[in-house]
Order: C-alpha cells, then sequence, then structure tokens
C-alpha cells in the first residue's frame, strides 16, 4: 500500500501545477469500456451517458469515458493546483501568450482552459494533491522459512491498482509538447530519448512522470498508467486480464526511463493501460538531472520485445 505523507509538499518559490488530475477521452462503446476497465480492477462507475474511473478505496475520480461516435479520441487534460497558485497561473499563462480558450463541452468542473500545440485541451483548477508527496515503501512478501510463498492460482487475490500515475500522449512534435507544458503549467523534464519520448513530472513532488510524450503523425492517447504494490502484482495483473480475454499487451518487463516494472494490455480501441510497479519518485526538494538518453538503451531492461501495434496512433488512423 503506498505511504503518503499528511503535509503538503511544495517546491519553494515554484508556481506550479501539483498533480494529473484527470484524463477524459470519447469511445464508440461504453459497454465495451466498462467490460475492460472492470476487468482491469478499477472501480467503474456508470453515470449517463460516461464512466468515471476510480480506484478501491480512493474517493478521487481519475478519469471519465464519455460515449461518441467514430474512433476512440482523447478529450482533454486536467491538471489541478493549490488555491493560492491558480490566480498567479492565470496571470502567468497571459504573460506568456497562452490565450484562454472556452470550457471543453464534457467538463464538470470550473477552471482555467488552453491548448496545446497538437490541439488538445488543457485544464488548470483548484484541487486536493493526488501525485504521491512521498516515496512508497516497498512491499515485501518474503515467505517464512518452511513454508510456501506464493499463494495457488485459484486463491490469488485480484489486482485492484491503487492510483493513476501517469498517461502518456501521441504527439507530432515531442520537444515542442514537453516545452509548452513546462513553460506554462510548471511541469519539469524527467529525461527524454532524441526528439522520440519525453517525460515530465511535478515540481511539488511526484512520480519520475505524470505526464509523457511519444513521436507520431498527431495527438492521442497512448497509454494510462495504475499503480500496484511490486512485481507479483504486475504479473497478476497481466494473469487476470488474459482471464478475461485481455491477451494483447506488452511485458511483464521493466523500463530502464522511470525504472518501473510493466505490463500492458491493449484495449479495444487500440491504446493501453499500464500496471505499473516501483516508478521512481522525485521530492518537491530535490533537482532532477534530466538526461537525453540514447533510444537503444534506454527503452527497457528486461522483457520480451514489444509488438508492432504498440507504437500506432490508432486516432490518427481512425480518423483517416
Amino acid at each position: 500500500m503506498e505511504r503518503l505523507s499528511t503535509s503538503i509538499p511544495r517546491r519553494a518559490g515554484v508556481t506550479a501545477v501539483h498533480s494529473l488530475h484527470r484524463f477524459v477521452f470519447t469511445v464508440p462503446d461504453l459497454d465495451a469500456a466498462q467490460r475492460f476497465y472492470t476487468a482491469f480492477g478499477l472501480d467503474v462507475r456508470r453515470v449517463g451517458e460516461r464512466i468515471d474511473l476510480h480506484s478501491f478505496g480512493h474517493p478521487h475520480r481519475w478519469g471519465s469515458i464519455h460515449r461518441a461516435p467514430g474512433p476512440k479520441k482523447l478529450q482533454y487534460l486536467s491538471f489541478a493546483a493549490y488555491p493560492e497558485d491558480l490566480q498567479p497561473l492565470r496571470r502567468h499563462l497571459e504573460q506568456v501568450g497562452a490565450p484562454a480558450v472556452e470550457p471543453h463541452p464534457l467538463a464538470d468542473e470550473e477552471g482555467l482552459w488552453l491548448r496545446d500545440p497538437d490541439g488538445t485541451a488543457v485544464q488548470v483548477l483548484v484541487a486536493a494533491k493526488v501525485s504521491p508527496d512521498t516515496c512508497a515503501a516497498p512491499e515485501v512478501r518474503a515467505a517464512v522459512p518452511g513454508t510456501a510463498a506464493a499463494p495457488s492460482r485459484s486463491s490469488a487475490p485480484p489486482v485492484r491498482p491503487g492510483r493513476l500515475s501517469h498517461v502518456l500522449l501521441f504527439s507530432s512534435d515531442v520537444l515542442r509538447s514537453a516545452r509548452f507544458y513546462c513553460d506554462t503549467i510548471g511541469l519539469r523534464l524527467s529525461d527524454s530519448s532524441g526528439d522520440i519520448i519525453a517525460f515530465l513530472h511535478g515540481a511539488h513532488a511526484s512520480d519520475h512522470h505524470m505526464l509523457a510524450f511519444a513521436k507520431s503523425g498527431g495527438p492521442g492517447l497512448h497509454h494510462s498508467s495504475w499503480v500496484v504494490s511490486d512485481v507479483d502484482q504486475v504479473g497478476l495483473g497481466m494473469e487476470q486480464m488474459s482471464a478475461q480475454g485481455y491477451t494483447d499487451g506488452w511485458g511483464v518487463g521493466r523500463h530502464v526511463i522511470g525504472s518501473n516494472y510493466f505490463r500492458y494490455v491493449r484495449d479495444p480501441w487500440g491504446s493501453f493501460a499500464e500496471y505499473s510497479a516501483g516508478i521512481d519518485f522525485i521530492p518537491a526538494d530535490v533537482e532532477w538531472r534530466a538526461a537525453d538518453h540514447p533510444l537503444a538503451d534506454s527503452f527497457y531492461v528486461w522483457g520480451p520485445p514489444p509488438p508492432d501495434y504498440f507504437v500506432v496512433n490508432h486516432e490518427l488512423a481512425g480518423a483517416a
């Protein structure tokens, strides 16, 4: 279980968002979305023509999926800030020439609105911090000598992720997208690999990345990443989804950038939900040194090679 501080972490003298508050996208079939994310282990709640993604034991709404005809489509991202930072952020956006836009028609919370260079709507609002305050203590599942550690297959508990870690988006210009989110809402570059991929963290303590970008011909949602306690839970998640018929994906493996263990499961529309354990953590008082990693040596430490469909932006393919 993740261990969170009760204090409010804050990087001194920095005005920036503190959390990825929510991601919102549309699909043509809500029933299929509900089946997928329920099998994944989330608390899926139907509200009219949308479903909301919660994790069991946590009050926050991490994502919303609305019904709409046509291909799956990312609609907007929402980021949260401390109350005292909202007006300074508003003034900063005006100063850097990020014009305000009308609220997204699917939004049900008030906040500031802008658009990123790929046209994706971005909301900034006041809300509680849901990015981690401290590094999670690793779980140890050591057996007592003379006893068996592993459960039987039939008695293995269901995998239920604790929270959203990050989302990775496709972008027509990865470095431009990274600069935009750093220059406007105060995210910080964690690491990158040329112009192929970039990872951004929050200034006020967060995982190694709460937002990332991968190169494509245009925008789209590649994956959402969900925290589980250890690599055993990652493997159990793979088994859980395979038993429900969701066998396509990548992993189990371990990333280099971010260090997390992973299993990506492909959803009915070609994007992914990731089980993630052990991702690097960046405290509010640490200046992380961003590195530009060689691509061939930075994707994963071990695991199977990724399938060809792992890098396909189906939002572009579906719109063609």
